[in-house]
């Protein structure tokens, strides 16, 4: 690879780890200013998001644009990985910014590093490298320094707040391995698009989403906008082009900056104050990303031996 291209591959992956940290201040502002919910929300960033997605997409697509929908199969996968994928980690990623902050919400998201190395050790039938079964040590230190603040007989981190940046987690795998039979067929930018439509008219339809709330000013319209153009729509698909330059190792780690930028912004911008216990726990979460990276290197290579 060219120092060129890493460098191209670099900038986008940063740009769409630092689009999505920002998304997340975006939307705190939005839960602590207007009252709004996370299911409102969710609905809007998913159905503007997805049909931005598919909007872009559409020109260079022609006819494979809707070739997903002629393989029963594949719809079915689509569906899966619509509602027990994006569905469930857009819903529950801005559910638990409603209930903490948007830094610890993505730093507990950041937990889906160790839960995929898990899931595939499992999955291959496959021990744990010591850099991963590290991390999953690390994660669950971090963890409970954020939710405890070191004293275990007190719960400063809601539950629901706790919960559902854990499923958070989760669903970012659920959403990773339920979109590759589909995603490998009929490309990225189609599938999340379509994935992310989906998802917002059943959320919308439950939570009836064409009621807007009355008191939305310019200011919330644009918070609204930078989540779905620079946060959703325009960061998945940066993001996307960096690891097609440099991989999804080091893309991976340059995703890290999503939770620092998250951190930073709701620090600065939205006064939010951690203390030096909780800091601790978001570093041993954030370095389970190196760890569970570096073991994951070493697991492939043990297999193409």
């Amino acid at each position: 690879m060219s120092s060129r291209l890493e460098t191209k591959g670099i900038i986008y992956s940063a740009t769409g780890a630092i689009g999505w940290g920002l998304s997340g201040v975006c939307s705190q502002c939005l839960f602590a200013n207007y009252g709004l919910d996370a299911s409102w929300v969710t609905a809007v960033r998913m159905l503007l998001s997805g049909l931005v997605l598919i909007a872009v997409a559409a020109p260079k697509s022609g006819t494979k644009l809707f070739g997903v929908f002629r393989s029963r199969t594949d719809t079915l996968w689509l569906l899966a990985f619509a509602l027990l994928g994006l569905l469930l980690c857009q819903y529950t990623y801005l559910a638990a910014i409603e209930h903490s902050n948007s830094a610890t919400a993505t730093v507990l998201q950041s937990l889906n590093v160790v839960m995929m190395a898990v899931v595939m050790a499992i999955w291959t039938r496959r021990m744990l490298t010591r850099s991963q079964v590290l991390a999953l040590i690390l994660a669950l230190a971090g963890t409970f320094l954020i939710a405890t603040h070191g004293n275990p007989s007190e719960m400063v981190l809601s539950g629901a707040g706790l919960t559902f940046g854990l499923v958070s987690a989760a669903g970012v795998v659920s959403y990773t391995l339920l979109s590759q039979p589909v995603v490998n067929r009929w490309g990225n930018a189609i599938i999340t698009g379509w994935g992310m439509l989906i998802g917002g008219i059943v959320l919308g339809a439950a939570n009836r989403v064409w009621l807007i709330p009355d008191d939305l000013d310019a200011t919330a319209v644009l918070l609204l906008a930078i989540i779905v153009l620079i946060g959703t729509a325009g960061g998945f698909s940066i993001f996307l082009q960096g690891v097609k330059y440099i991989g999804p190792q080091k893309a991976t780690l340059i995703g890290c900056l999503e939770p620092a930028t998250a951190t930073v912004l709701s620090a600065l911008w939205l006064h939010t104050s951690f203390g030096a216990v909780e800091i601790a726990g978001f570093v041993l979460i954030l370095l389970t990303v190196f760890l569970s990276s570096r073991g994951e290197r070493r697991a492939v290579a043990e297999v193409a031996k």
